[in-house]
């Protein structure tokens, strides 16, 4: 019996001496990968077909592998695949057990392959099928952002810059500002599912494939686009890893912005909005509290996300060409991220679904200060210059606080000894639904406006 057959390692061939219990530890990857065993079943499927198709394998041994991998593959949806302790990854495992089914014919399955384009290719089709998963959940924030848009149109509340109080908005305005940048995360992870799906399966250890594999024969079988040109970087290309960690980066950082607004709406200093029981933790000392420990997960998990996207760079900068161990370390950043960003998708868009918005809160929160910049516009539309009508409604600002009394209460006398231009029309702007209505230009606060965005955003996700 060969060392190689004592071991059962795919590379024991070389080696004599046992290796330390704590380096298959260490080496191991099994723990995690297993989570890719449909993807490697299925490169194992359409690379037996390929060697059946230039004469490695006879029919009857292509046939007897495709049925042994089908074993294999129910054994792992039924819970009943046993890993071993020689299983050091997913791969061993299923040729480990293949073999155990059909014989010494599985070991042609491993012909001009090596577990560099293997693995490669396990990652890419294991991505690109989770892709699919984490873009449902982003139409389904989405879809939950433009039908609360919709719904609740003619809430007003106001729009903070340095968490001062600015301008009155609608609360629709609002919830669509985070709606945009979750589309534009939806249009990058299209793109980046185009980059995914590039085979390297047949690009061999690092040379490329001896045996005149079609590689296109073999993209075709596996649902590629395309196979990669270059073997050196079919197989050691992680480009599509750290691109994918960037968006779960992204869309993490964007889904914590937007927590932390709600978190702040929550509290009782403003009283924006109520979350939902689902959706909240009490006190262990104090029974008043209603704590808003899922938005606050989601903000904190994002720096969770990051750490992996940026460890996973500094891997990525001193490597030398081709494969190396050091790349084992893509599938744990990977497969956290997408396992955090799938979480923080599906928890926000249920927070935002099940909260209860305070109205009557938000419009209580309105001032008339809010509307000093409308007492500039009022002068514009005077014939006053911008810069002259800024200066003219910062005394108005000014004399109201000198007076004690709101800007509204200031008495003509007081608006003409500011500017000639002040009339008794002054009295309509004092009406937050006129200071929103007036921006109506696209992407402003307007209704018209609004439905607008909420318009465009359906046309974009397909539900127009």
């Amino acid at each position: 019996m060969s060392q190689m057959e004592k071991s059962g390692k795919l590379w024991g061939g070389r080696f004599s001496g046992a290796t330390d219990p704590l380096m298959e530890k260490f080496n191991a990857s099994i723990s995690f990968d297993k989570r890719m065993w449909r993807a490697d079943l299925e490169g194992s499927k359409a690379y037996s077909k390929a060697l059946h198709r230039v004469g490695i394998l006879a029919t009857c041994e292509m046939h007897s592998i495709l049925e042994g991998l089908d074993k294999v593959s129910e054994e792992w949806m039924s819970g009943t695949f046993q890993i071993q302790a020689g299983d050091e990854d997913i791969h061993t495992a299923n040729e480990r057990r293949l073999k155990e089914i059909i014989g010494t014919v599985a070991g042609k399955l491993h012909t001009g392959r090596s577990r560099n384009d293997q693995n490669a290719t396990d990652i890419r089709i294991w991505v690109r099928e989770s892709l699919k998963e984490l873009r449902k959940h982003v139409l389904e924030f989405l879809q939950v952002t433009v039908d609360r848009a919709e719904r609740e149109i003619d809430v007003l509340m106001p729009g903070y810059t340095h968490m001062q109080r600015a301008q009155p908005i609608r609360w629709s305005h609002w919830i669509l500002s985070h709606s945009w940048p979750l589309q534009r995360d939806l249009q990058k992870l299209d793109e980046l599912s185009k980059r995914v799906n590039v085979l390297p399966l047949g690009c061999g250890a690092l040379a490329g494939n001896p045996f005149a594999i079609d590689r296109e024969f073999l993209a075709r079988e596996l649902h590629f686009d395309s196979v990669s040109h270059n073997s050196l970087d079919g197989t050691a290309g992680r480009d599509f890893v750290a691109e994918f960690l960037f968006w779960a980066t992204l869309t993490t950082v964007h889904l914590s912005k937007f927590a932390e607004d709600l978190i702040i709406y929550s509290s009782n200093e403003f009283n924006f909005v109520s979350l939902a029981d689902a959706y909240s933790t009490g006190s262990s000392l104090m029974p008043q509290k209603k704590n808003p420990d899922s938005l606050e997960l989601v903000r904190g998990k994002c720096g969770r996300v990051f750490g992996r996207c940026s460890g996973f760079l500094m891997t990525l900068k001193g490597l030398p060409s081709t494969y190396n161990k050091d790349l084992q370390e893509d599938k744990e950043a990977l497969f956290e991220a997408y396992d955090t960003v799938s979480d923080m998708l599906q928890i926000s868009a249920g927070v935002l679904a099940t909260l209860t918005i305070n109205a009557d809160n938000m419009k209580a929160a309105l001032s008339t200060t809010m509307l000093a910049t409308d007492v500039a516009y009022y002068l514009v539309r005077k014939g006053v210059p911008f810069r002259d009508a800024h200066g003219k409604s910062g005394e108005v600002v000014a004399l109201a606080e000198k007076k004690n009394c709101k800007m509204q209460e200031l008495t003509m006398q007081d608006l003409k000894s500011i500017h000639s231009q002040f009339d008794e029309d002054v009295a309509k702007l004092w009406d937050y639904e006129t200071s929103v209505e007036q921006y109506s230009s696209l992407g402003g606060t307007a209704k018209s406006a609004v439905s607008k965005q909420i318009k465009e955003l359906k046309a974009s996700i397909g539900k127009e």
